[in-house]
This record gives C-alpha cells, structure tokens and sequence, in this order.
C-alpha cells in the first residue's frame, strides 16, 4: 500500500513560517480540516496537544511526528510541513534537534486496528533512514515530495551469521511512531552489531509480532523499550533485561543492546511483579516513580468520588424542593412514612459512605503502581487508616484521621516495603506461592500498623489537636483575622480534620450569635470551585492544557461538587501536588472571605451549597468574595503550573 494514498498535495505544505510548535501545528490542523479530514479543528488540536504532554514528538535529523487520536478525525490520514526556518525550541529526543520537515498524523478513534495505522507505522519506521529524509527535504514541490514518499532503496540481505539473540518489547502511550520508530532502531543497530534482534510491537494495532514458542528459550536477554507496561511480560521469567523509554533507542540502540547483554538491570521473576528498574539510578527516576504510582492512585479514585459526589448530589437535588436538602441526612428519616425521603437518605448515606473508600482506593493503587500485586492489600490497609476507618471498627470516638498526607505516606510505604520484600525474599520454587499469599502481605501488613500507630495518626493527630486549641484561641480576635484564620484552617484539607475542628468552632460561634458563618461556607466552596475553573479555561489563559487528563475529569467533578458544598472533589489535586494546591487553596480562601466580610456580607447559617446564598444577607459581596476567591485560585494553578511546565521543556 502506497503511503500517498494517506495524503494529498493540498496536505502537503512548503515554506511555512512560524516561531511556535503552535504555529506549526495550527497550520497543520487547518489544512486537514480545510480537506474534510476533521468535524472539529479545536477538538483534534486538543488531542495533538495532549499528546505532545506525554513525551517530545521532536526527533532528531530535523524531523517532528506529532500525532493525535480523537472522534474529530473522520479518516486516518498525515499532512506534512516544511519549514522555511528550523525550530529549535520543539521538544526533542535529540536535544540539538532543529525541527524542519514535521509529519502530523490524524487518527480516528474508531480505526484504532485498521491498516490505516499499518500504512502510519510503515512512515514512522521508513523516516529511520536518513537517506530517505534527505530526499524529502529536497523535494522541489508537492508532488515530487509525493513521488519521493513511497521510493525505498532496494536493501538487498546478505545471510548473517548471529551468535546471540535479543528479544525486544517496544510500546509508547499512544501506540502509533515511537512504538514503530523505536523497534527499527533496535533491529538495524542489532544488525551492525551481528545480534539477531527480534522486535515485538504493542501498539495501537494490538500486539504485533509476539514473542512466543521456541524463541522465548533462545533468547540471550530482554529489552523492555516501553512508556507503559508491557503485557505479557511474565513470558521471559529468567531472563536478563533491561528497562528504557521508548525513545532510548532512536538515540542509543546499539548500546541499549549491549547492556542488556553484559550488564542488564535485571532478570525477569515469573510473577510479572518484576521492579522496573530506574535507567540511571538518579533521584529523578525515583521521583519520576512517585510521580507515576500518585497518579496512578488518582486515576482509580477518581470514579470513587465522582460516584460518591453523584449519589450525595442526586440526594440533596431531589430534597430541594421538599425543604430537605440540608437534614435529610438526618437518622429519622431512614424510618419515614414517605418511602421518597427514606431513599433520599440512604442515598446520601450511601454518598457519604462512598467516600470513605477514596483513600483506601488510592492507597491500594499507589502501592500496586509501584509493587505489583503484592502492594494492593497493605496499599488498601493505609488507606483505610487515611480514612480513619480503624477509629469506626475500634469503638474510638473523636479519633482524627490522617486524610490525604496520611494516604500518601501509607500508600507510599506499603508499595515500596511489598517491592523490597518481593526481590529480597528467596525460597525454594516449592514455596514460592507463599511469598505474595503469606509472606509480603503479613509482613507489609505490619509495617503499615506500626507506622500508623506510631508516627502517622501521633503526628497528625497532634499536629490537628495543635491547629484546633489555636483556632480556639483565636476567638477573641477583630473580624479579619478570625475570618483568616477560619478560611485558612477549613481550606487547608478539604473536608479533613482540620476543616471539622475549623467547622465545630465556627457553629458553635454562630449558634451563641458570636460570629457569622460567613468565612466558614465560602471556604468550604471557593477552592473545588477554583481548581475545577481552572480545568476549563487553562487553554483559553496561556494556550495549552497545564492538567493532564485525570485532572480535567476531577476538575469537572470539583466544579460540580464545589456548587453542592462537596469541598472533596479537590482531594485529586492535593494529592497530585500539595505543596502547590493547599497553599493556594488557602491564600485564595483568605481573600474571598476576607472580601467578602469586609465588603459586609453575613451568613449565619451552615449552608454553604448555591441553595443557601439567598439567605446570605448582602448577598453582592457574598458573591464578589467567592469570585475572588475562585479566580485567584483558577489563575494561580493555571499560571504556576504553566511555569513549571515551561520550566521542565526547558
């Protein structure tokens, strides 16, 4: 098949001038939609753009392969760009990279399997040979570009004589150039090095060229070239490996191969709960792991608060018109004549019940993402004692939990005790079965008990008592300063320990007619309500996504929620950075109620949900408040993490 048959003259584009990968791709973009390719330009450019977040689509030799998958993409197809001036600030696996000829590939959801992508990876392995680059830079025009596209030097094989065998796994996150790219690279280095290198692609075409049978025992080592797990990969059980980036081999194929052979990272246990070995050693790969097993935790909690975040909002809304919405969670309606209000109830109950299993689910995935399955059980068990669930089970009233720091430490520790054990303990292969049933989860069990017992539920605990007798002290403080301090404390962890003790102070203040509620409820909404703004609109304030996916799914929840006085749905993000979120999160509180006390608004009771604002007197500066207070926190996240963004292309 002819890769032409992909592209036409009108997609192909000479001479462009621009001084932005955004300019380029802009470009690009246009001309696919301008040739019916696209329904939607905004929509493919977003998925372009989310992809070039993943891992540099620059390569090396002046060439760029951005590429897209989205349901905007009527037929698989490429448009090519050469520029007029090379760009040198697109990011590149080649460091020194001067972009100059860029092929832009549109691939419809639906055709994730067609030969369609079979055509697209025969143009990403093809661009492997830098004589077949020289020509298409050359090109005089469109057409001749087009002639050039499908002409392939007649590479007569000569019989080669190998001594050893290397089998390879090759996988980027979307499947399509890299996955292609990268396996060429192996098996042509493997040729110059007189190594028979066996190439196995798990792409967007499923797993291409498996490795299976006879070869698996001929095998002399591994290569792992992968920006995801590799399937399977207990199939190579005894052998060495080694473990890399996708893009290692574009640069460093033969040496990869050779380190595999000589000085692996490793052998292949027969359990897939294999260590992925960092590829230098450094402090950044282990940050790199924490980074990765966070937001693994993240991805699979998220569906939990969202259910959780559903069934409370379904509950309230449905309570609304009866007058209820703020007592239905109250025990006597679970035994009401109305069959309506005794739903309504338990399916607040149920909301709420939900969301006690947030932290048990993200400690459980966190440690699976850095252990395996030996992580999941004292994963989980952290997250529980995050949750404060032991406090229900003991019969201890009053207990605090950890909440989200908690959940991070825990889930932390479980993973990387579970992944220590596992390569640590040796037994004869007649008990190896009891090392991931008994021997890890007991021992890593344990660990996670003690921890708890003596330094996570002490220090946090203490650490809430502190805030709470402080908070307490403040209340003989003037209207700024006690409206600081009640902003700052119930903003700090988002429905945690320190939120309640803030929450139980300012009722109590309110009940005696003391003190308005007022810095107490726009706290409670003006963060999930900022951070889920600032999913929607980063685009629009600096011109890309600064969230990745998992974030922007959270922040339509946080949105949402934030509205129905559901302060939760922010968890996400306090978790992914806190040293970001929770300073933010308070300084944004702060001013809003601050603004909005100053300004003369008074709420006297608990409801901070948008079906209370109207009791809010000077109602106008209730709301000037919680619009300060979301856009600072929206524009702040965006513009802060835009700069570290910036910061680590740099």
């Amino acid at each position: 098949m002819e890769l032409r048959q992909m592209t036409d003259e009108q997609l192909v584009i000479f001479d462009i001038e621009a001084n932005t990968k955004q300019e380029v791709l802009e470009t690009m973009v246009d001309a696919l939609y301008q040739q019916d390719v696209l329904t939607s330009k905004e929509e493919f450019l977003q998925a372009v753009l989310e992809r070039e977040e993943i891992s540099p689509t620059g390569l090396e030799a002046g060439l760029a392969i951005p590429h897209g998958k989205s349901k905007a993409v009527k037929k698989a197809k490429f448009s090519v760009a050469r520029l007029r001036n090379s760009l040198d600030t697109w990011e590149s696996i080649d460091p020194m990279n001067k972009v100059q000829l860029v092929f832009l590939l549109a691939i419809p959801d639906a055709e994730a399997g067609s030969t369609h992508l079979s055509v697209l990876s025969e143009l990403s392995t093809r661009l492997m040979d830098k004589g077949y680059i020289d020509n298409l830079m050359n090109a005089s025009s469109p057409s001749e570009f087009l002639a050039l596209l499908d002409q392939k030097e007649n590479v007569i094989d000569t019989p080669q004589e190998y001594t050893k065998t290397v089998l390879a796994i090759t996988a980027c996150a979307s499947g399509i150039a890299h996955t292609y790219m990268s396996a060429e690279a192996l098996e042509k280095a493997g040729r110059e090095l007189g190594v028979r290198v066996l190439t196995e692609k798990q792409g967007a075409n499923g797993i291409e060229d498996e490795h299976r049978g006879a070869i698996l025992k001929e095998a002399d080592a591994v290569v792992f070239a992968t920006d995801i797990a590799p399937k399977n990969k207990e199939r190579f059980a005894g052998k060495p490996y080694v473990q890399t980036r996708v893009a290692e081999p574009l640069k460093h194929a033969k040496d990869i191969i050779n380190r595999a052979l000589t000085n692996p990272d490793g052998t292949v246990t027969g359990d897939s709960s294999e260590d992925e070995v960092s590829t230098n050693g450094s402090k950044q790969g282990l940050m790199s792991e924490i980074t990765q097993a966070v937001m693994t935790g993240i991805s699979y909690m998220i569906p939990v608060l969202v259910a959780a975040g559903l069934m409370m909002g379904i509950a309230k809304l449905a309570a609304m018109p009866l007058g209820l919405v703020d007592t239905i969670n109250d025990i006597k309606y679970a035994t009401d004549s109305n069959e309506l209000l005794v739903i309504l109830h338990h399916l607040d109950k149920f909301g709420g019940m939900i969301f006690k299993f947030m932290y048990p689910i993200f400690g459980a995935f966190v440690a699976y993402a850095i252990a395996d399955r030996v992580g999941l059980v004292s994963g989980f068990i952290g997250g529980v004692f995050a949750a404060g669930l032991h406090y229900t089970f003991w019969g201890i009233e009053g207990g605090i939990p950890s909440g989200f720091l908690g959940a991070l430490i825990l889930g932390l520790t479980a993973g990387y005790v579970s992944k220590f054990l596992n390569e640590k303990i040796k037994l004869n292969k007649n008990l190896i079965a009891m090392k991931p049933m008994l021997i890890i989860p007991a021992i890593s069990v344990l660990t996670i008990f003690f921890l708890n017992f003596y330094i996570v539920d002490p220090v946090f605990g203490g650490l809430n008592a502190l805030l709470s007798d402080w908070i307490t002290a403040a209340q003989g403080a003037g209207n700024v300063v006690l409206a600081s301090i009640i902003a700052a404390a119930t903003a700090f962890d988002l429905g945690g320990p320190i939120n309640k003790a803030a929450g139980a102070i300012s009722i109590g203040l309110a009940a005696d007619q003391i003190y308005p509620l007022t810095a107490r409820v726009l706290a409670i909404v003006i963060p999930p309500i900022g951070l889920g703004l600032a999913t929607v609109i980063d685009k629009y304030v600096v011109g890309r996504r600064v969230f990745d996916a998992n974030l922007r799914v959270a922040g339509n929840t946080s949105l949402l929620l934030g509205f129905i006085a559901i302060s939760e749905g922010g968890i996400p993000f306090m978790l992914r950075n806190p040293l970001i979120t929770i300073p933010i999160n308070i300084i944004g509180a702060v001013l809003g109620s601050v603004t909005a006390v100053v300004l003369g608004a008074v709420q006297w009771y608990p409801l901070p949900a948008i079906w209370g604002w109207p009791l809010v007197e000077n109602i106008w500066a209730y709301l000037i408040g919680l619009a300060v207070g979301v856009l600072f926190i929206a524009f702040a996240n965006i513009f802060i993490r835009f700069a570290i963004l910036k910061k680590n292309e740099q």
